[in-house]
């Protein structure tokens, strides 16, 4: 029994899922789809080894059962050793089918990305103040 768990676990590949601060999804899979910078691909259990760098896009993770899960990813990196493919990513999101994923984008990334905007928007802003004021320390007073 052992051995045939065992020669089971060698014909699909451990995927793990991480963001920075935690583990978005970790199990087996007989494939994974993702899209890299270069185009999508299908990585299965005896595909060779690799790294790539991820684009923001969906990833979907097919179980032993069949079952697709979806996650939405942003920038990333893929590795494919053996039979693991680790995946790190900035920010991701599960979903239930593509058009749950779809929906999930729309309020959680652009809302972060209005955010990020407003934030860059300050810096820049407090960036263009810090060099003003080295400008006025260097003028010779009078």
């Amino acid at each position: 029994m052992s051995q045939q768990s065992d020669l089971d676990r060698k014909q699909l590949l451990q995927v793990e899922l991480r963001l920075p601060t935690r583990t978005l999804f970790s199990g087996t899979a007989i494939k994974v789809f993702a899209i890299a910078a270069n185009g999508a691909f299908t990585l299965l259990v005896n595909h060779t080894d690799f790294v790539t760098a991820l684009v923001p896009s969906v990833l979907i993770v097919t179980d032993e059962a069949g079952a697709e899960h979806f996650f939405a990813v942003d920038e990333g990196i893929l590795v494919k050793q053996d039979h693991y493919v680790r995946i790190a990513i900035q920010r991701g999101l599960q979903g239930e089918s593509l058009a749950a994923i779809n929906d999930l984008v729309s309020t959680h990334f652009l809302a972060v990305d209005d955010d990020e905007r407003v934030a860059r928007s300050a810096l820049s802003r407090l960036e263009a103040n810090i060099v003003r004021r080295f400008g006025d320390l260097r003028k010779p007073s009078l």
